[in-house]
């Protein structure tokens, strides 16, 4: 009887670990040409490559400095889905899509017969507005155009 609050405890944790609030996925995007790194520190880690401006990035793990002159660090899942690290102050909260599809139809209504808005080669990068029940993505191009999407042809939701 004395394992009977330590296992109560022990299913509320596995029970909030597994919760769907705990398995969203967070996205961000990254502010400005940046460099991913192989380990969280600037000395040391391996340089990887330069992740472009706007790029979505989904987070993995939150690394925080151990005091408040160091940075925090972010290892995150790239397009690609190779996973590394990047400086915080590099990322943003505004969401960003990816276009993966070829070429992407973005349409002004969330409805297949609706007119097409414009069209969006694959790897350009979109403003992230909403998604809707029906699998559409709102989204927005550089130049303030937007419309919707099919969400299977897009990278960071």
């Amino acid at each position: 009887m004395a394992n009977r609050p330590l296992h109560a405890l022990v299913v509320a944790a596995l029970a909030a670990l597994f919760s769907p609030a705990a398995a969203a996925i967070d996205y961000s995007s990254v502010v400005a040409p940046a460099i991913l790194y192989d380990s969280p520190a600037e000395r040391g880690s391996k340089p990887l490559f330069i992740i472009r401006a706007g790029t979505p990035v989904e987070v993995v793990l939150v690394l925080n400095g151990a005091t408040p002159n160091l940075p925090t660090w972010v290892k995150v899942r790239d397009p690609s889905g190779a996973l590394s690290w990047i400086n915080q102050t590099s990322l943003a909260r505004r969401r960003t899509v990816l276009v993966t599809a070829e070429q992407a139809t973005v349409l002004r209504d969330p409805n297949a017969a609706s007119a097409v808005a414009f069209t969006v080669a694959r790897d350009v990068v979109l403003d992230y507005i909403g998604t809707n029940a029906d699998g559409w993505v709102q989204v927005r191009h550089a130049d303030g155009s937007g419309g919707y999407l099919r969400a299977s042809e897009v990278w960071g939701l």
